[in-house]
């Protein structure tokens, strides 16, 4: 203690010291045996026993009772998965976490040792009071309880197969939680040469050897809604790759290098984790998600979060920072369950270098729920009526081309648009009224050119003029947009709506919507919508699709809608609800573009919507609408169908009938042909939402527009797939088959997979004239007239206002105009300063100058008194007379002015730098020269005056000319440029490396070979520098030839191939295997493996995604002996589905929600040999006995009371090769009896020692599952899931016969009840999971239960209560109802994974795929009594009671 506070002392008083000696081992808290701490079990992948807590902790803002401490450097409150469930995972984990070092660790063989108690020692919560009070001065924090958990030296996991580690590469930290009756405190402890390996390889690395960097954080885990799904819960991490976990012991939050304080959970209120932050040389906080935008009421996109395509590179995304209610990554994220909107923030943001700590304040992540709605590839459906053919168009004029103008400065508000008109589909009047031209009264391009874009050139016809938007733009030539960049839109709604009965206002609440053009996405948000109408609305998503139709993602022969819309049109849209007729009205106005170039859009909705319970689910399946143009007027007609979930009546279905049609101005002087044409919008992905808590209704819809016909081919193509990985910033262009090409937006420079944007007025390419500015934009830029000019009637030069005519002055003062300003002077005998005048003698009170009147109109406080930031307040000296200097006091800037208060050009300076000297007279500006404008454009500081670091910023000389050897300052590669600042080929050297002498002249190139060619067009650095890891890149000679033998540096695989570089058949060796000799002909070993079909489809398509598949793209997921894993996903979502063992999709299983498919294995896994003789080995002098399955075993596992007895538990059958999966027990004969997936067949063995298996049926079995035995009538039931039957036999298998083979998806278990004679079976079909019954002959079948169920996959007889119970993985839920239906109740709501259950004595015990083990659950107290892990760990299948004696109900 001693040592410690004198360490604590040094930081605190010595300010000046600019190194801290890291914590020591010694400095750490007590730990081991001695100190009361429990020892984990050596193993890899172990947890302790519930560590139970004397009072509820509060992690967050929920309390936990009890604690588990993990192998792989973790602590949880709750019962942990297996590892491969997260351990090569990042944040968030769906179980609550904290994390000093998660990684794969390893101590089997008594390497290391884990340690942990829960401790009221008082020296050590004096410790922790000490170490809270000095990182958080004002907490109010006295402990109760300390939690320790220490990892001494315990080193990484390693493959056999691989050279072992140093026997000196091993960690040792510490984690230390502190709490009393409202708050909790983490301490994490990494002391000097703690820390010696920062990273672990994945288990499933399919032999690429990528380290993945521990993760150290706080994640709360899955929140339940509710209903039966799940949010997401939010999360905080501190490292993000190998140096930030090297920083642990070398910096601290805390002030001391190592040690990490963390505020982690409050009773009542608690948004996410909050770190210390003593200041200093040592202090540094995590690199973590950054969010600014906290003052709106309507949502920044940067809360939208997922919707499983959105898979965002933060680092690459467009810079939006600038513009309000705006974020940087338009995800869409459902809110959390307890609608606290400050938890809506980024994916992480990783700022700083390797080398320098940054000291911004931290903000948090919270990961995408919405992930398991958005599948990739979702069922079709085409709206009724069928798809229309376009019909035969006229034959067109030749056009006559008069005269072509093309403009150069900004366009003004255009003139008014469209008149709105209605339209039926069956009755288009062409005369549309919209537009009447006439060539009496010709309109031509030299009277009208400023009704065009400033990005369109206008074209004279023989009636009139069109406009017609640049290369590079899209539009209808009144607006026109950059190609391929991010849209957004903003606008406000207003009108009546009646939610049943009663009417609900909306008084002009804020809509916002972002649209992501390169795939199609559109998000829309509406805020402050009140509460009755936000639940009834959200069936509504036509409000949304607006957007969707005017940026939809364009297949061959089709375009979006904006194209002949442009920013000026109204929509009128009815929707009819059934079965009970609501109708609703929705105009939408669009108003043009924004300063910003966002579109403008109010919407005014107006009618009747059914009422929606809260808490109500809407969902929509994809559809196709078909869409009917006509001069000026598109329409459509469509009947939707939607689902609506609540807790009380569960699934049901509604429809409407959506009328529509979008009016617009188009030009008719092209002699465009006036007959209809047709366009199809496939809206595959519809997602809604209504957060109560922050009365947010959202809509999110990925949107496809193509020609009414069948999807051709195209469909493959990455760029109409959306499986591209342009940037959002960047258009996709197909290729030929499945290549494509990523083309930065209009407006933007990169290499199409990183845009950034073009900073036009930096660069000298703006096209402002004189007396204008010129305003930056996204893809783009704005002219704004500077003080004192606005624009003249051409819209684009700015004249000077003459501010005289709104008569400014006293009444007895005149007004002198001047060029961008005015005087008053009072008139002769008055006196003032010409706004005031007075003809009194005595010189009246000095009257507000010019300066003082702009100074003291600048509002500075809200209406509520609270300073308004960013505002700028200009100085003014005793006279009130402009200071010649003026600085802005929030961002640092400062610049000199003239008496009027106008800026003098050239005199701006940065935050921190020397000002100007303003009384010296102008200099004329130094005109700059490409290099200086090419450095200057790149933003180095944030608005906050940080460092930006990752930029490349051009040197040049002091002629202003490029520097011949230019270096990135982060990355420290350098190359050499050309006068322009080209980069010279050849010339780029990495670190550290001897740079090129860029003065020599360039050698001739050497003519490349196909070889070279093919290696040099691989990319293998990105943007910055950076390796980008998983690219195959050819190996040439000396002389540029194919080497023989090729190797990929990712995956370890090495191959021969032809002078052409084609791999020659059979020569593929695997990482570590001798490679082929490929000089002598290819011998194929009999003995060697051959790759499985799952692996050839796997490398055939990670080689198609370029080695390395994002998180949305679909790799088949194989087991070890190369067959296809039971359950496959789409990437990192949850859009999981069941496969046969030739990977083909088992009907019925598909599911995109949090919880995947329970899919059984049909293939075992491979024999391990020697195997041991097959026969019966029971438990000695036990009564009761719970059996479970576990894949080639049967397991025992006696009860003691009703506590279970692991020390008696053993294996009761070993059988190899096989996959048991249902299992019962004759307790009359004293028999097991079990189904096998892998044999196809229906087993028994009596239980006494030396028994053997019988096979009872072997015929005519696909997958038998569940399994049920009728004592009493000597009959046993089972459910066969691939045919889905359920079928019954006698005992010795004779008398087969099938029950049900109707009406049946995925049937799961089953059970008999044979007091009563009936059987009850469960349906875990993802569409309509059901619970029925019928007589034991297959008489009076019905359904039990439908409502509020997910994944029923458990199901027992509570025989005390003649009820029948369920465990539900989808819900979570264990669940007891009547055979009547009545008496529904909770046991318990909070299961993890459960597969199998049996009643025994007021408890149930059930079988979790999350622990692998068994868990008991007291049915009176509803809580976790006992729990049962076997040592070989995998998944457990089917349990039952055996009994000396038959129970009640059983016979």
């Amino acid at each position: 203690m001693e040592r410690w506070a004198m360490l604590a002392a040094c930081v605190l008083l010595c300010c000046s010291c600019t190194m801290v000696t890291a914590i020591q081992r010694a400095d750490m808290f007590p730990y081991g045996t001695l100190n009361g701490d429990s020892v984990l079990r050596e193993g890899d992948d172990e947890t302790s026993k519930v560590l139970s807590l004397p009072r509820p902790l509060y992690f967050f803002n929920s309390p936990f009772s009890q604690l588990y401490v993990a192998t792989n450097g973790i602590i949880s409150a709750q019962d942990l998965p297996m590892e491969k469930q997260y351990v090569d995972d990042g944040f968030p984990t769906d179980f609550p976490v904290v994390a000093p070092f998660l990684a794969d660790i390893d101590t089997s063989g008594g390497r290391g040792q884990i340690y942990y108690r829960v401790t009221e020692i008082p020296s050590v919560l004096n410790r922790v009071a000490q170490e809270v009070h000095r990182g958080f001065p004002d907490a109010n924090f006295t402990p109760t309880h300390a939690v320790v958990a220490t990892w001494e030296n315990v080193p990484a996991y390693e493959e056999q197969t691989r050279p072992p580690s140093p026997p000196n590469k091993v960690n040792t930290f510490q984690a230390v939680i502190g709490y009393d009756e409202t708050d909790s405190y983490v301490l994490f402890l990494y002391p000097e040469g703690g820390l010696n390996f920062f990273g672990t390889l994945p288990k499933e690395s399919y032999n690429v050897e990528i380290e993945l960097p521990a993760r150290v954080g706080f994640s709360r885990g899955e929140i339940p809604n509710i209903l039966t799904s799940r949010n997401e819960g939010p999360y905080y991490s501190v490292t993000s790759n190998e140096q930030s976990v090297k920083n642990l012991y070398q910096f601290g939050n805390s002030g001391i290098p190592g040690l990490w304080l963390f505020h982690t959970g409050n009773r009542y209120s608690f948004d996410n984790i909050v770190p210390a932050s003593i200041k200093g040389p040592v202090s540094t906080p995590p690199t973590v998600g950054y969010d600014s935008h906290m003052g709106t009421t309507t949502p920044d996109y940067d809360e939208f979060e997922e919707y499983v395509e959105n898979t965002f590179d933060p680092n690459t995304q467009e810079r939006e920072d600038d513009y309000p209610l705006t974020g940087r990554n338009p995800e869409f994220q459902p809110a959390p369950a307890d609608g606290d909107r400050s938890r809506f923030l980024l994916p992480q943001n990783h700022y700083g270098s390797d080398n320098i700590p940054l000291t911004f304040e931290p903000v948090y992540g919270f990961e995408p729920p919405e992930r398991q709605y958005a599948s990739p590839n979702p069922p079709q459906t085409v709206a009724e009526g069928g798809a229309q053919q376009p019909q035969e168009q006229q034959p067109q004029l030749p056009l006559k081309v008069v005269n072509v103008h093309t403009p150069h400065r900004n366009a003004p508000p255009l003139s008014p648009g469209a008149h709105v008109v209605s339209v039926d589909e069956e009755q288009v009047n062409f005369d549309t009224g919209v537009i009447q031209y006439t060539t009496e009264n010709k309109e031509t391009c030299a009277r009208f050119l400023q009704q065009c874009s400033q990005n369109a050139f206008c074209t004279d016809y023989a009636t009139g003029f069109c406009c017609h938007c640049q290369p590079g733009f899209y539009g209808n030539g009144r607006q026109c947009l950059p190609d391929g960049a991010p849209q957004r839109v903003s606008g406000k709604v207003s009108g009546t709506v009646y939610v049943g009965s009663t009417p609900v206002s909306l008084n002009n609440i804020d809509l916002h919507a972002y649209i992501v053009v390169g795939d199609g996405r559109a998000y829309t948000a509406i805020s402050e919508v009140p509460e009755p109408v936000g639940w009834a609305l959200m069936p509504v998503a036509p409000i949304g699709e607006l957007f969707g139709w005017l940026f939809a993602l364009e297949l061959q022969n089709s375009q979006a809608g904006f194209k002949l819309t442009g920013a000026e049109f109204s929509r009128h849209a009815e929707v009819v609800f059934y079965p009970g007729n609501q109708r609703l009205s929705i105009i939408q106005t669009a108003r043009g573009l924004d300063d910003h170039n966002h579109l403008t859009v109010g919407t005014v909705i107006s009618g009747s919507v059914p009422f929606l319970p809260p808490g109500a689910e809407v969902t929509m399946e994809p559809f196709k609408e078909t869409y009917q143009y006509y001069p000026s007027v598109a329409t459509s007609t469509s009947i939707r169908e939607y689902s609506v979930v609540t807790a009380d009546r569960g699934s049901e279905s509604f429809s409407f009938q959506l009328k529509q049609n979008i009016t617009y101005r188009d030009c008719p002087h092209n002699n465009q042909a006036a007959t209809p044409e047709t366009l199809q919008i496939l809206m595959e992905r519809v997602f809604v939402m209504f957060v109560k808590e922050e009365r947010i209704l959202r809509y999110a819809i990925t949107n496809k527009i193509s020609p009414v016909r069948a999807p051709g081919p195209e469909l493959h193509n990455p760029c109409y797939a959306g499986t591209h990985d342009c940037d959002t910033t960047a258009q996709c262009i197909p290729l030929e088959d499945l290549a494509f090409q990523c083309q930065c937006a209009t407006g933007y420079t990169g290499d199409g997979h990183n845009c950034y944007d073009i900073d036009e007025c930096a660069e000298g390419l703006g096209t402002c004239g004189d007396n204008s500015e010129c305003v930056n934009l996204p893809g783009s830029h704005r002219c704004h007239c500077q003080r004192g000019y606005e624009f003249g009637y051409d819209g684009r030069t700015c004249v000077d206002i003459d501010e005289c005519s709104s008569s400014p002055c006293h009444i007895n003062a005149r007004c002198i105009n001047g060029l961008g300003s005015f005087q008053c002077q009072c008139q002769l005998g008055f006196f003032g300063n010409g706004f005031y005048c007075s003809q009194q003698e005595d010189r009246p009170e000095r009257l507000k100058t010019r300066c003082e009147h702009h100074r003291d109109s600048v509002k500075t406080t809200s209406a509520d008194g609270y300073p308004i930031t960013g505002v700028y307040k200009p100085q003014c000296d005793a006279e009130g007379q402009y200071l010649p200097q003026q600085c802005h006091g929030s961002t640092g800037y400062c610049w000199c002015v003239d008496s009027r208060g106008e800026e003098r050009a050239g005199t701006r300076t940065p935050p921190g730098a020397a000002p100007v000297d303003c009384d010296r007279p102008d200099q004329p500006e130094h005109v700059k020269t490409h290099c200086e404008h090419h450095r200057d454009s790149v933003k180095t500081t944030s608005a906050d005056g940080y460092p930006i670091v990752g930029a490349y910023v051009p040197q040049c000389d002091a002629e202003g000319q490029y520097l011949s050897q230019q270096c990135h300052g982060s990355t420290g590669y350098c190359w050499c440029v050309d006068s322009r600042g080209e980069e010279r080929a050849g010339t780029r050297t990495p670190p550290g490396a001897a740079p090129v002498d860029c003065d020599r002249p360039v050698q001739p190139e050497h003519l490349k070979t196909h070889c070279e060619h093919h290696r040099d067009s691989v990319k293998t650095t990105s943007a910055d520098g950076y390796p980008i890891t998983g690219v195959y890149k050819p190996q040439c000679d000396a002389e540029g030839q194919y080497l023989p033998q090729q190797c990929h540096g990712s995956t370890g695989y090495c191959w021969c191939v032809d002078s052409r570089g084609e791999e020659r058949a059979g020569t593929r060796t695997p990482p570590g295997a001798a490679p082929v000799d490929c000089d002598r002909p290819v011998a194929v070993t009999p003995t060697e493996r051959p790759e499985s079909m799952c692996e050839r489809w796997r490398a055939s398509l990670i080689e198609h995604y370029g080695g390395k598949p994002g998180p949305q793209q679909y790799v088949p997921q194989c087991e070890p002996d190369g067959e296809f894993s039971p359950v496959q996903c789409y990437g990192e979502t949850n859009y999981c589905w069941c496969v046969d063992q030739n990977g083909r999709m088992v009907p019925g299983t598909k599911s995109d929600d949090a919880v995947k498919p329970a899919c059984i294995s049909s293939v075992p896994p491979p024999t391990v040999r020697p195997t041991s003789r097959p026969d019966v080995t029971p438990p000695i002098n036990t009564g009761i006995t719970l059996l479970y399955a576990q894949g080639q075993k049967i397991g025992a596992l006696p009860l003691n009371g009703t506590r279970l007895d692991e020390s008696r538990s053993k294996t009761l059958l070993a059988l190899h090769g096989s996959i048991v999966v249902g299992i019962a027990y004759d307790c009359k004969e004293n028999q097991v009896y079990w189904t096998d997936l892998s044999a196809r067949s229906i087993n028994r063995a009596s239980m006494v020692s030396g028994a053997e298996p019988e096979v009872l049926i072997n015929t005519n079995l696909v997958s038998p599952e569940g399994l049920a035995v009728d004592v009493k009538r000597r009959l046993m039931f089972w459910v066969d899931s691939t045919p889905d039957v359920i079928e019954r036999a006698n005992l010795d298998g004779s008398g087969r016969r099938t029950l049900f083979d109707t009406d049946l998806v995925n049937p799961r278990a089953i059970i008999v009840v044979s007091s009563t004679g009936t059987l009850y079976w469960t349906d875990w079909n993802r569409e309509a999971p059901k619970i029925e019954s019928s007589s034991v002959d297959g008489q009076n079948r019905q359904v039990i239960v439908s409502d509020g169920i997910g994944l029923p996959n458990a199901l027992t007889y509570d025989s005390a209560t003649e009820q029948i119970c369920w465990a539900d993985a989808g819900t979570k839920r264990l669940e007891c109802i009547s055979s009547d239906g009545s008496g529904r109740r909770v046991i318990h709501a909070n299961l993890n994974y459960p597969f199998s259950m049996v009643y025994y004595r007021n408890h149930f015990y059930y079988t979790d795929w999350r622990r692998d083990g068994v868990i008991a659950v007291n049915k009176h107290r509803s809580l976790f009594t006992d729990e049962y892990l076997p040592e070989q760990r995998s998944h457990l299948y089917g349990i039952t009671v055996a009994t000396t004696h038959c129970l009640p109900g059983s016979h």
